[in-house]
């Protein structure tokens, strides 16, 4: 019987990323808010510079759902779809790209138009081909849309504002290895507590 590989991101690397998002954050006028819930991720990858995602919790209320993310160039949140939270993904800072497909990924179907919305009004996509967009515009993601994004410039800040969310049981990845939540080595001291450490 062989042994499962388990997968975790360092506490060193997650205080390196808080710190680095923090002084974007401050450098481009987002003022976080006291005790922000910080919420680093690596999709249960094991490899945070090319699959990994800093969030930071504004509000979620039962009606609606507001976040603040940072990526590095190219790390990227992957192929995953939600069945009830709409979501507006909003390009900050940078230049944020997408890969989007109507339902799961299908070969046969890339290329295939997907109407969404961008920056409000009607916009056709091609599914499995990536856009991207620039600093203050958004997309509108219904319910059941897969997508994955990724910073094409240096960094990007990303903001969210959805309905309800529930990362516990509205995230559904492609990938079935993926975990929302990561496990975590204590290579060092923690500086910012996580939502999962709560």
């Amino acid at each position: 019987m062989g042994s499962q590989i388990i997968r975790v991101v360092k506490r060193s690397e997650i205080n390196t990323a808080c710190r680095e998002s923090a002084a974007k954050f401050a450098h481009h006028g987002w003022t976080l808010p006291p005790s922000p819930q910080w919420d680093i991720t690596d999709f249960g990858l094991g490899d945070f510079p090319h699959f990994g995602l800093v969030l930071i919790t504004l509000a979620n209320e039962p009606e609606y759902c507001e976040k603040l993310m940072f990526a590095r160039k190219a790390q990227v949140t992957p192929l995953h779809a939600h069945a009830r939270k709409k979501e507006d993904i909003i390009c900050r800072t940078g230049r944020l790209s997408f890969e989007l497909w109507k339902e799961k990924p299908d070969p046969t179907a890339r290329g295939t138009p997907i109407e969404i919305k961008r920056n409000g009004s009607p916009f056709s996509a091609r599914m499995g081909e990536p856009f991207a967009i620039e600093a203050g515009e958004r997309i509108t993601l219904f319910p059941g849309v897969c997508h994955a994004f990724w910073p094409e410039s240096e960094f990007c800040i990303i903001g969210e504002v959805s309905t309800a969310n529930d990362d516990a049981h509205d995230n559904f990845f492609v990938n079935p290895a993926i975990g929302r939540f990561p496990a975590i080595e204590e290579d060092e001291p923690a500086v910012f507590r996580l939502v999962n450490d709560l």
